[in-house]
């Protein structure tokens, strides 16, 4: 077997728990007092991990305890890997009576629509947990792997049924500050002097209408439209706008709070471009759970009430 392909030996897990709380608290005598140990333990076994890291992931300042580049980055992934730790621990000691429900979603829905309102389905189901797993692959509903799925394309998925929750369409959008900037953005002709941020089509994310459509729709001609960053998720490319960098394409419903707030711009009143292809509701045929028949009412009234306030833009 080709050394590379072994499996990687993983550091001692008292070591990962004594660094996360020193990196968190930034504190020795606090994390120790937090994992009920004597400071001499925590520096020993952050002293343990630096020599499986082979550097040094503190340093001492005259301001106290400091993250070297390498801390910073274990504590990120630690972060990461305790909450589903956590996560774990509420499925094995959790109450009995909470009912679960394995949702599948495509990534960028994930973050820019379904988990910001996730919220507000707790608040009126707190017995039902919902287990919600972000990817491009669709999810065995039919056969049970997923209780509720959604996906974007034109519905014809074999064995299952399929209803539009949100439309495909997309619009551009930039920070309010390329609005009236150096080179104001009025008509679309105005693309030519600022970034085209794009969205390539792949694993993480699914193929929508993209500039070379765009400018297509509008029988515009002489841009370059392989010119700008690409992300492989749209969620990406939204943040890159909102930080002023460029123009994105997105779909509405992605952006519709961001431009309520004045986060983001439109700055095109006809900017719309629509699609055949949409965010669809993906449910088995048949009688759902009670927990699944509860969680696709509220999707779909999270979707009415968001439609609502798009043509309300």
């Amino acid at each position: 077997m080709n050394e590379d392909a072994q499996p990687r030996k993983l550091p001692p897990l008292n070591a990962l728990k004594a660094f996360e709380a020193v990196a968190r608290l930034t504190s020795i005598s606090l994390a120790a007092k937090e994992l009920s140990v004597t400071p001499g333990a925590v520096s020993q076994q952050v002293r343990l991990l630096e020599d499986h890291a082979g550097a040094p992931l503190l340093r001492r300042e005259a301001s106290g305890l400091v993250l070297t580049d390498l801390g910073l980055r274990l504590q990120a992934a630690l972060r990461e890997a305790f909450e589903h730790l956590k996560q774990a621990a509420d499925v094995i000691y959790g109450p009995a009576s909470r009912q679960s429900l394995a949702v599948s979603v495509p990534p960028s829905f994930a973050v820019r629509w379904l988990v910001p309102r996730m919220s507000r389905f707790y608040a009126a189901h707190p017995e039902i947990e919902i287990w919600i797993s972000a990817d491009m692959k669709l999810a065995d509903v039919a056969g049970g792997r997923a209780d509720v799925a959604v996906r974007y394309g034109q519905g014809d998925y074999p064995g299952v049924r399929s209803e539009i929750l949100i439309e495909g369409g997309v619009i551009p959008i930039c920070s309010p500050r390329l609005m009236d900037g150096d080179r104001p953005l009025r008509t679309p002709a105005d693309l030519a002097g600022h970034t085209l941020i794009h969205v390539t089509p792949g694993m993480m994310e699914e193929p929508r209408p993209d500039w070379a459509a765009w400018f297509a729709s509008r029988k515009l001609e002489g841009f370059d439209v392989r010119q700008g960053p690409r992300f492989d998720q749209t969620a990406f490319a939204i943040e890159d706008a909102l930080h002023g960098r460029g123009v994105a394409l997105a779909p509405r419903a992605f952006v519709a709070n961001d431009l309520a707030s004045g986060r983001l711009a439109a700055p095109f009143a006809d900017g719309y471009l629509a699609s055949d292809l949409a965010y669809r509701l993906v449910t088995r045929r048949g009688s759902l759970r009670p927990e699944a028949q509860a969680f696709v009412a509220w999707l779909r009234q999270e979707a009415s009430a968001d439609a609502v306030v798009r043509d309300e833009l």
